[in-house]
């Protein structure tokens, strides 16, 4: 790693964890707690050096001057290291931007994909699947006649079957869990999204708004995104659907899909496509159980080539 590295990502991706199985000997600090918050700002660059040479710092954008603080450090001691881990995109890397350009490695974590469920845990190998095969050695040789065919063929699929009503969120994957839990799981990261993630973003005084907007996103993923239409749906202003729509990107709720043309002009006129990057938050939001319809198939094999 270099001397900083910025892990970024959805809430409850599993960016501490990796950090801390990573980095074991690195000491873990949590900004997470406000009485402890301001002790860890007035830190002086020295004071860093002598107390935390190696650290992780959670949710470091809680307390955006530490970033300040760590670039400080970075510039006097050359032995000093740390990680820093945020789940909002906008505060975090906003400051990082503007603070340790040149001096930091990014890296974006995602919910698992589907060869990352297929393993059992953190230290076993993944295999990677055809369309990354191909994507590393612009190849599909050699390729079974039938995916059927595949030795773990059972256990692909019933991984692809769980991916398409839950997502991959890693805390799911919990073989203790029952479908009831999974499913209040999901219902309570929804409630701890709102309540803290968007919070962190805009200081709203009235989230309903935000709310009917994230519902009528979650209905329309796998379409064309009309912020005119969206607008008129949620009666706000096309200027705040737009605002919304960037709050559910940064967050890494969805992704815009940009148009495809072979004319570039073309590719920047026409309407992007919105999709969830998770079936099972898009399903939790509309309360939705049963089959994905079409637009919500294609969100979900959108969202698993994009992680992998």
């Amino acid at each position: 790693m270099g001397r900083i590295m910025v892990i970024t990502g959805a809430r409850q991706v599993g960016k501490t964890t990796i950090a801390k199985h990573c980095y074991t000997d690195f000491q873990y600090i949590s900004i997470e707690d406000p009485l402890l918050r301001s002790s860890y700002a007035n830190l002086t660059a020295e004071q860093w050096n002598a107390y935390y040479p190696k650290a992780i710092l959670d949710e470091v954008q809680k307390e955006p001057v530490l970033i300040e603080s760590i670039k400080s450090v970075y510039d006097q001691f050359d032995a000093a290291r740390y990680v820093l881990l945020g789940s909002s995109q906008l505060l975090l890397m906003q400051k990082v931007r503007e603070s340790l350009a040149g001096r930091c490695i990014i890296e974006e974590i995602y919910p698992l994909c589907l060869p990352e469920m297929l393993t059992n845990d953190i230290e076993q190998e993944i295999v990677l699947s055809m369309f990354q095969q191909f994507l590393t050695s612009f190849s599909l040789h050699p390729m079974l006649p039938d995916f059927k065919l595949a030795p773990n063929y059972a256990k692909r699929k019933k991984a692809y079957e769980y991916y398409l009503q839950y997502g991959g969120y890693p805390a799911l994957v919990n073989e203790n869990f029952t479908n009831a839990d999974r499913q209040l799981w999901l219902d309570n990261y929804i409630r701890t999204y709102l309540e803290r993630d968007i919070r962190d973003l805009a200081e709203f005084r009235n989230l309903e708004p935000f709310v009917k907007t994230q519902k009528i996103a979650a209905l329309l993923t796998g379409k064309l995104i009309n912020f005119s239409s969206i607008a008129k749906e949620a009666n706000i202003s096309v200027k705040t659907v737009q605002r919304f729509f960037q709050y559910l990107e940064i967050s890494y709720q969805t992704l815009t899909l940009q148009p495809w043309h072979r004319n570039p002009l073309k590719k920047l006129s026409k309407s992007p496509k919105l999709h969830f990057l998770d079936p099972g938050i898009q399903r939790t939001i509309l309360q939705k159980t049963g089959e994905l319809n079409g637009n919500e198939f294609e969100s979900a094999i959108i969202a698993e080539l994009y992680k992998q």
